[in-house]
């Protein structure tokens, strides 16, 4: 009998310059674990929203189950997003955030 083996396929995106610097929404997700005030510090914190939009923010992610949080060129909001992962995972919360194309510009 023979092995057979068989790798992966792995795909992803390498993003040009035009892409890394296209407006992308950055999309926050409701979730039923992550601490209201929690989501409100990585906001602020980093995407350096005002206390007050980041309520509404979480407010209205909260209320329709996700939110725009902010627009931003496709490096710094992935850049960002990365972040908000990393310490939502050291803190034990699921919180997630998403990027789309922003079709307004």
């Amino acid at each position: 009998m023979s092995d057979v083996i068989t790798t992966p396929k792995i795909s992803f995106v390498v993003a040009d310059e035009a892409m890394r610097e296209s407006p992308y929404r950055v999309i926050i997700e409701n979730d039923d674990v992550t601490s209201m005030d929690f989501v409100v510090m990585v906001l602020t914190g980093i995407f350096a929203l005002g206390m007050d939009e980041a309520v509404n923010v979480m407010l209205v992610a909260h209320a329709h189950g996700e939110a725009v949080v902010t627009v931003l060129p496709y490096q710094e909001a992935s850049d960002k997003v990365y972040a908000a992962h990393e310490l939502a995972r050291t803190y034990g919360y699921p919180l997630r955030f998403y990027l789309e194309p922003d079709g307004s510009a």
